[in-house]
Order: structure tokens, then C-alpha cells, then sequence
């Protein structure tokens, strides 16, 4: 069997590893924290390690609010800004994540976003145009809808931790939602989803969604059917599907993960061993990053 592309939502893992690892636990001598950047090297070493890929991209957020899903849903992650267009994020994190892309380049993982995009829209691509099998590692639950059996697409969902990693198939999402993968942002458009400002369709739960899209298909076909007396829906259903016609045709587009964003030239190939040595050493003496370092580079090398 051919060894995978690990295709990881960086900013996924490390604001996991940033909340799961006390600052006073992973410092400098200075005392400057660097748990986010410890936990995620030890993450990747683990991935590596249990999954044995041949590829490894992580993919970042150059725009992690797009002003065109802004457009169509204005209320699209709108309770995550601090100030402007900025993502609420806590100083002592923003300040390690240059840290750790500097560490990534040393190591020789490329690393990137693409402006107007997410990070999933990046994973969407990946996912699309690489050389299967991908396996996209993620705490995204919108990334289900990239499952794909027929091109070897899996999510390993880390909703509680790279150490319980859910190995996602079409079958799990199934069995998880009531849902194909391939219908996952239809799902999750009528359910919304509180945590990316989307308010789905009142009174529409996953049950009842799910049921919906078993019966009729996608949200385009869900709201063709709305047209036909005949159609059988409840009559409270149909109200409520009926008045939230416009809020369905700009919300599909919106979690609809993005497959074909102009990417940059990489190489995904995993090193055996670091790129760029000298570069490393001088960031593990730096910020007391050792440790995670070398098992990172013990576990590329196995």
C-alpha cells in the first residue's frame, strides 16, 4: 500500500497544543512560553510516527476570515474579531507561531496559506490534486466532507487529541452524522454552526437535516423539491426551509471547503533529516525546544 500525504491543519494543532499545555509547563530560561510550539512538534513527531507518510504539508490561514464568505454570510466568524479584521488570538501564542514556521523551515516541512483563503481551503486542495492516499489531520469537523474512499481522502479528526485520533472513512461519517461525506456542508448549513457564526436554519437540527438530505440530496436539491406540493415534507419543515431559501444559497458556498486555490510550488516529500541543521540547533538552543526537536527528527529518520 502506498504511504500517505499527511496533510495538517496547522493552525488546528497548535491552538490545541497552545490550550492543552500550561505556558508555565513549556518555557525559555527567560521564561518565555513555547508550549504551543513544543506540543505541536510532538504531535507531528507522533503522526509521523503512527502513520508513516512519505509527504508532509502543513497548511496555514492567510486569511482566516475571506472576505468573500464574509460577503455572503456577514456574520461569518464575526464573534472571533478583536479589533478590525484581526482574529482574537492570545498575545502569548501569536508570538511562537513565527518560531515555529522558523522551526518547520529548518526541518524542511513546507508550511504555507494562500492569501483570501483558509487553512481548509489549502487541505480542500491538497486533498484534490496530490497523489492519493491523503490523510488531512485536522480538529475541523468541516473537513469530514473531504472524505473520499475512491481517492484514498481520509480525515484523522483530532477532536480529542492526536493520541485518539478518529481514522475517518466514508462509513464513519455516515455512522456519525447520517450523512455521505460528499453532503457534509449541505449538513452543515442547515444545522449551522455556532462556533463559525453560522446560524443554520431555525429549528433544523442534525437529526432533521440529515433526514432531509437522505430523502431529497444536497441543499440545491432540498429546496428545488420545496417548489412541489407533492414532495411530502412536513408543513412546518417546509415553512422553515421555505423562509431561509436566501440565507441556504449564500451559506452552501460558505462551508463548502474551497479544492482549487492557486497554490504555491512546494515539495511535499518528508526529509530524512533536517534541512537545514545548523538553523534547527540554533532555534532548539534558542527557545528550549530540544526535546521536541529531536523526536520530531527521530521520528522522521526512522
Amino acid at each position: 500500500m502506498s504511504r500517505p500525504l499527511l496533510a495538517v491543519d496547522a493552525p488546528s494543532l497548535y491552538f490545541r497544543a497552545f490550550h492543552g499545555i500550561p505556558e508555565k509547563a513549556a518555557q525559555t530560561a527567560a521564561g518565555e512560553p513555547v508550549n504551543a510550539i513544543r506540543g505541536f512538534l510532538d504531535m507531528l513527531a507522533q503522526l509521523i510516527r503512527t502513520r508513516r507518510p512519505d509527504r508532509l504539508v502543513c497548511a496555514l490561514d492567510a486569511d482566516w476570515r475571506p472576505a468573500w464568505r464574509v460577503e455572503l454570510v456577514p456574520s461569518y466568524k464575526l464573534h472571533r474579531v478583536a479589533h478590525g479584521a484581526v482574529e482574537e488570538v492570545p498575545a502569548s501564542l501569536e508570538r511562537q507561531v513565527p518560531v515555529l514556521l522558523e522551526t518547520l523551515a529548518a526541518i524542511g516541512i513546507p508550511a504555507f496559506g494562500v492569501k483570501g483563503y483558509e487553512a481548509d481551503d489549502v487541505l480542500g486542495t491538497l486533498a484534490a490534486g496530490q497523489p492519493g492516499p491523503v490523510e488531512v489531520v485536522s480538529g475541523d469537523r468541516d473537513l469530514f466532507q473531504l472524505v473520499d474512499d475512491a481517492r484514498g481522502t481520509r480525515l484523522l479528526y483530532c477532536g480529542r487529541g492526536v493520541a485518539k485520533l478518529e481514522d475517518a472513512d466514508e462509513a464513519l461519517v455516515l455512522a456519525k452524522y447520517g450523512v455521505e461525506a460528499r453532503w457534509y456542508a449541505d449538513f452543515a448549513a442547515m444545522r449551522g454552526d455556532p462556533s463559525d457564526g453560522l446560524p443554520g436554519v431555525a429549528g433544523v437540527g442534525e437529526k432533521t437535516a440529515a433526514r432531509l438530505i437522505e430523502r431529497y440530496g444536497g441543499v440545491e436539491q432540498i429546496v428545488a423539491a420545496l417548489d412541489d406540493p407533492d414532495a411530502g415534507f412536513a408543513p412546518g419543515v417546509r415553512a422553515k426551509l421555505d423562509v431561509s431559501r436566501d440565507y441556504l444559497a449564500r451559506a452552501l458556498p460558505v462551508c463548502r471547503v474551497a479544492t482549487d486555490v492557486p497554490l504555491p510550488d512546494f515539495d511535499p516529500v518528508l526529509p530524512g533529516s533536517p534541512r537545514d541543521p545548523e538553523a534547527l540547533f540554533a532555534l532548539a538552543e534558542r527557545w528550549n525546544l530540544a526535546g521536541s526537536a529531536r523526536r520530531l527528527v527521530e521520528a522522521m529518520a526512522a
